[in-house]
């Protein structure tokens, strides 16, 4: 091993310490409900069906995790995080179902090859730093014949621009760090799942953020959502978390498609879709 994939593979792991520390900030599970009737529509379109037994993989509080249980399969959530795992618990008592809850990494599930009927993520894997790792992680463990269903937000939608908004007033990246956003490209999904034996199809999609205004937005956000949370932590010590908030305010306004006072943002999301080769 040479001293640079060492210091790659180090590179990594700190990323993943420092993810599993942010998805714990805030309150994700509140945040979540803005995009809940994604996780229903992710399952839909794995085709989940009783019976099945379904992965769903960095699942955060179950969004999918939840509704894949409800239609019969035998489900196993995946996050990296177990304060997401703990409110996913709760959620599936509330909604009476059972379901395996497995504090794991995205780039080393641990499952044999083949083991589940489909996997889902919604905008979960897209943030393991690994994407080409993942990527295969995902095809490795459906059996011939499986379903795969990713749902992404897309680079140029909205929550693409929040997040590059936000990273021009962060640390810089570790050098050949890949954008999450890029899971929304489907030709970079493509390249992702080369050589898997999956077979694609894409669709884009969009569901709707709202609020009563674009400052009850984001007011929401910088307290519930962990990466503007993580933001806000890291800048307003130092004086610049109010340039990032004005910007990020102003995007907001920018992408209002309500005329009637209140705030309604499509976000644009791409849901990668494959079958396995049998």
């Amino acid at each position: 091993m040479t001293e640079t994939t060492e210091l790659a593979d180090s590179a990594k792991q700190e990323l993943k310490a420092r993810a599993k520390a942010m998805w714990a900030m805030g309150d994700y599970p509140t945040a979540a409900q803005q995009i809940a009737e994604v996780g229903p529509r992710c399952v839909e379109a794995a085709a989940v069906s009783a019976g099945d037994a379904v992965l769903d993989v960095a699942c955060g509080a179950g969004n999918a995790t939840i509704p894949a249980a409800q239609t019969g399969a035998k489900t196993t959530g995946l996050d990296l995080t177990p304060e997401l795992l703990a409110a996913g618990r709760k959620a599936a008592a509330e909604a009476g179902v059972e379901i395996e809850w497995i504090e794991g990494d995205a780039e080393q599930l641990p499952f044999d090859d083949g083991s589940f009927d489909a996997v889902l993520s919604v905008f979960g894997c897209m943030f393991a730093p690994d994407q080409k790792r993942t990527a295969e992680e995902l095809a490795r463990v459906l059996r011939p014949g499986g379903r795969l269903a990713v749902c992404a937000w897309s680079p140029e939608g909205f929550i693409g621009r929040v997040f590059a908004t936000t990273a021009r007033h962060m640390p810089p990246p570790p050098e050949g760090l890949q954008p999450p956003v890029l899971w929304g490209s489907e030709e970079h999904a493509r390249k992702l799942f080369e050589s898997t034996g999956v077979d694609l199809a894409f669709e884009q999609q969009s569901m709707t953020f709202e609020a009563d205004s674009a400052e009850a937005l984001l007011e929401e956000m910088e307290v519930n959502l962990p990466p503007i949370v993580a933001a806000k932590a890291l800048l307003e010590p130092e004086g610049k978390w109010e340039a990032l908030r004005a910007e990020l305010l102003a995007l907001y306004r920018e992408t209002n498609a309500s005329r009637d006072g209140d705030y309604r943002s499509p976000g644009e999301y791409l849901v990668i879709k494959g079958t396995k080769a049998g």
